[in-house]
């Protein structure tokens, strides 16, 4: 029976235990032969942490683990070096604090190095520890999830301004060291400016988003299909075309333009394990912040959205930019670079992330995030849509309605509904786009199916004979009268009082 690597990242473990693993070690070869000194950005649960260890592995001369694998007769074996690992989310800094913690896990490591430490401060420890245990051959330091102690406390910002101090002048050692290290590699999620932390550490190459090391994590469609072969053959037997599903729910995530594009490695062996096309890495930790921060900004159409370079790689926690985090935490993906005015354009990398952050956002407009989806009370708008049942579209829209608890109903302005039947349309997988201008205007809201195009105008303690007029008067349909499909207008006015619809008018365009 075959065994997946659910939740394992240790290479030793994985290779003595008879695990699956996608063969890594060219890619790991050509980072570790061309530069010194690394960072790399990935959401969580990308293969962050193995790619360590197999570093770890090579470094060590653990030949024997590599065995079938690409760098087994290319790398010289006999040639060791001492390996520093540290590990932060191993690290119990929550109880002791950071700087105790750390100088606790330094005397480990300086053991695992047969290395005594003299000095009593975080600081000389660390830097002691790097200059003794060269003594047995320049040093690789891989620093794994550094970025931990600081996300953790994203909500308490003197603990991070703490940790951050810690870090900066722990990691200040690394830049004098420069004679013992053969490698230094750091990971993590977050892209904090490196003035904050590692100010000292100048010549840190941050590899995120480059063309050659932009699939070194995840798993690429070639890869999937020389790794999976006697999966992929017994599910095609009775699923001819789940390829094409498994690609669109995990595939989709890229750190370059130009660059080919990765399967979530999490999902797609969870997926392999069950047979089943659920949303796996999203209910893993998605951040309850994360989503709240959303919803106090406003932030819900991130079909297109485009950021510059600079501000892509940004990380403020004291003004925290919605639209990095999501691309540094993989809610978001490179889509496209426009050269001439240096913009990324960002999207949903898949179905898995799209659904679920839909999900989570209606959820949170509601107020019932988190703890309860909102599945169940938009089906019946699939239905109707299809259907061209606007009475049943209404009902099922006024029920969405009816589930927001009374104490959190806040509708202060037409927008709340205007985001609350986007994201209702949208969780159910239909292409919807919002404030669409024309010539003479923009559409609150335009969705559209195989069959139908809608144009809905929606207005607050107002009048549907008002809605409606503005979607002709503006002409919102217009740019669509040579698609085939079925235009449809449909006029909503909405009661803050009731908090339901008031009233409703719908006209199809002869």
């Amino acid at each position: 029976m075959r065994k997946y690597p659910i939740g394992i990242q240790d290479f030793n473990e994985i290779q003595n235990g008879g695990y699956l693993y996608i063969d890594k070690t060219q890619i790991i070869y050509n980072l570790i032969e061309s530069g010194k000194y690394y960072f790399l950005s990935r959401p969580r649960r990308f293969g962050k942490s193995l790619l360590l260890s197999t570093i770890k592995e090579i470094f060590s001369g653990n030949r024997e683990l590599f065995k079938d694998l690409w760098i087994y007769d290319k790398w010289n074996w006999e040639q060791k070096h001492p390996v520093i690992h540290l590990r932060l989310s191993k690290l119990d800094y929550q109880k002791l604090g950071l700087y105790e913690a750390l100088s606790i896990e330094i005397g480990v490591l300086a053991k695992e190095q047969g290395v005594e430490l003299e000095s009593k401060h975080l600081k000389g420890r660390f830097e002691e520890l790097i200059r003794k245990a060269s003594a047995n051959g320049q040093v690789v330091i891989l620093i794994d999830e550094y970025d931990k102690p600081i996300t953790d406390y994203l909500e308490d910002l003197e603990k991070v301004e703490e940790n951050r101090s810690i870090f900066k002048s722990f990691y200040s050692v690394l830049k004098d060291s420069d004679p013992y290290i053969r490698l230094l590699l750091l990971t993590g999620v977050s892209r904090f400016p490196k003035v904050s932390i590692f100010s000292d550490l100048n010549n840190l190459n941050d590899i995120t988003i480059h063309r050659k090391y932009a699939t070194i994590a995840g798993i690429t469609q070639q890869e999937l299909e020389s790794g999976f072969t006697d999966e992929i053959e017994e599910i095609q037997q009775h699923q001819p075309d789940f390829l094409g599903k498994l690609k669109s729910w995990y595939n989709g995530y890229a750190w370059h333009e130009e660059a080919e594009r990765v399967y979530n490695p999490f999902s797609l062996l969870k997926y392999m394990d069950g047979r089943d096309f659920r949303n796996y890495w999203f209910h893993t930790g998605t951040p309850t912040w994360l989503v709240n921060l959303m919803k106090q900004n406003r932030e819900y159409d991130l079909e297109t959205v485009h950021i510059g370079e600079n501000a892509l790689s940004s990380f403020n926690v004291e003004h925290i930019a919605v639209i990095p985090v999501l691309f540094q935490t993989g809610y978001l993906t490179i889509k496209g670079y426009n050269s001439n005015n240096r913009l990324y354009e960002l999207g949903y990398p898949n179905t898995e992330v799209k659904e679920s952050l839909t999900d989570a956002l209606l959820s949170a407009y509601r107020n019932v995030f988190p703890g309860n989806d909102s599945m169940s009370v938009t089906d019946d708008l699939s239905e109707a849509l299809k259907k061209n049942d606007m009475s049943q579209m209404i009902k099922a829209l006024d029920v969405l309605l009816s589930t927001i608890p009374y104490d959190h109903w806040k509708a202060e302005s037409e927008s709340i509904f205007h985001i609350i039947v986007h994201l209702s349309f949208k969780r159910l997988g239909f292409d919807v786009r919002s404030e669409v201008h024309s010539a003479t205007g923009r559409c609150d809201v335009l969705v559209f199916t195989d069959q139908y195009i809608f144009a809905l105008e929606l207005k607050l303690n107002s009048s549907a004979n008002l809605a409606l007029e503005q979607i002709f008067q503006k002409g919102y349909l217009r740019p669509y009268q040579m698609d085939a499909r079925r235009k449809i207008a449909i006029g909503i006015n909405f009661s803050s009082e009731k908090r339901a619809v008031q009233d409703f008018l719908v006209k199809e365009i002869e």
